[in-house]
């Protein structure tokens, strides 16, 4: 069966993916098991997206129920669901609307948008240029591709949107030399998730808000990766005590259904009036009812406290591994959003950690990121540090 899948899915899926040869068929919790039955403790979490583990039996329940009530009837009409969602999203954040699309690249598209439509409205039609990071990574789409400042990400699909352009991350120097009459907003991850796990500087987000606010721009903050409780709060510029104007969501916010969300304050919301944007499937209400459930476990059950402490004790044990293996660069990042980076490449020990069971990815080519639900318990942290380092040593 695990040949004939992987055949089949070879010759009739776009080849936009370099998979690993297994099949994986359920999930409990932290672990998948794959179609020979072989179990794995799983730190990749759909890449960050699975922050209440796999098949939680709310959720299951909430999706199941949904989907015997109501799946979709477009936005051209009211539903509890959405409604409720973006309540509890206003309600726990700096924002005060809400739009909902399907993933982040979306979410991202339309914070572009309404940047240059805020500009606009303001009576500064020359303010269209996006100020972003290098390393940066926001979507595939041609306008998230555009500002995303990895040239790997944009190569083959020239021309690119213009409109965009690229400053070191954590150097505000240079942030503030590249904010001109044309600039309407500065985009940015507040840790940087595909570009390698790279925390903000003391101050730093601090800071790009001063600018902003000084230059009279919008400060877009992209949590698609840091947000949902990831890094041990509900979104991870509450760390760094710097609000945004946009910010965008997707990855954890329903726990593996696909939903993108751009947040934003009212002023700058209002020149999305009707018309000005839209998305056939956006908050359906099959997702947004599975989203409600997230929001609300991990609001109430204590997660967000329990990944915060758990992401510490992981941090201290990667620590630990630094210490005593030379290979060993740094260790990186916030809750449990972390990054092992290593003096060669890390993917040679992505196959040999799944030999062990333990999913793991690799960014930048030189680092491990840990991304595993907010559930794992501090045993099974253990026991990949046990396995990572017998790898490092041999």
């Amino acid at each position: 069966m695990t040949e004939s899948i992987m055949h089949t899915a070879d010759r009739v899926i776009a080849a936009t993916y370099k998979r690993f040869p297994i099949v994986l068929q359920r999930g409990k919790g932290c672990s998948v098991w794959d179609t020979q039955g072989r179990q794995y403790t799983d730190f990749v979490a759909g890449i960050a997206v699975c922050n209440l583990g796999h098949a939680h039996p709310r959720i299951a329940d909430t999706i199941a129920r949904q989907a015997r009530e109501l799946v979709h009837v477009s936005n051209l009409y009211y539903t509890i669901p959405q409604t409720e969602l973006a309540r509890l999203l206003v309600e726990n954040s700096f924002a005060d609307r809400v739009f909902f699309g399907n993933s982040g690249a979306e979410a991202n598209e339309a914070a572009i948008k309404l940047a240059r439509k805020y500009a606009k409205d303001q009576g500064r039609p020359e303010r269209y240029r996006i100020v972003c990071m290098e390393k940066s990574f926001h979507g595939r789409t041609m306008a998230t591709l555009a500002a995303t400042g990895q040239d790997k990400i944009r190569k083959g699909f020239d021309p690119v949107l213009q409109g965009f352009s690229f400053v070191p991350f954590n150097d505000i120097d240079a942030l503030a030399a590249a904010i001109d009459d044309h600039t309407c907003a500065v985009l940015l991850e507040p840790i940087q998730g595909e570009g390698g796990i790279h925390p903000p500087a003391p101050n730093y987000l601090q800071q790009v808000r001063q600018l902003c606010d000084e230059r009279g721009v919008l400060m877009i903050l992209d949590e698609i990766q840091t947000g949902m409780g990831r890094t041990g709060k509900l979104f991870a510029h509450e760390h760094f005590g710097a609000v945004p104007d946009i910010m965008t969501l997707a990855k954890a916010l329903a726990n593996g259904l696909p939903i993108g969300a751009m947040l934003a304050t009212e002023t700058v919301a209002a020149s999305f009036g009707a018309g000005a944007h839209a998305s056939t499937f956006g908050g359906t209400p099959l997702v947004t009812a599975a989203a409600l459930e997230t929001l609300t476990i991990l609001l109430e059950d204590k997660v967000i406290e329990r990944a915060a402490d758990t992401g510490d004790y992981f941090k201290n044990a990667l620590k630990q591994l630094k210490q005593r293996h030379g290979c060993v660069i740094d260790v990186r990042g916030q809750g449990l959003l972390l990054g092992l980076q290593l003096d060669r490449p890390a993917d040679e020990l992505l196959p040999m950690l799944m030999e062990k069971g333990f999913l793991v990815n690799c960014v930048q080519g030189d680092t491990l990121r840990f991304a595993p639900p907010l559930i794992i318990e501090k045993n099974e942290i253990d026991a990949l540090i046990r396995c990572l380092d017998e790898l490092l040593t041999r």
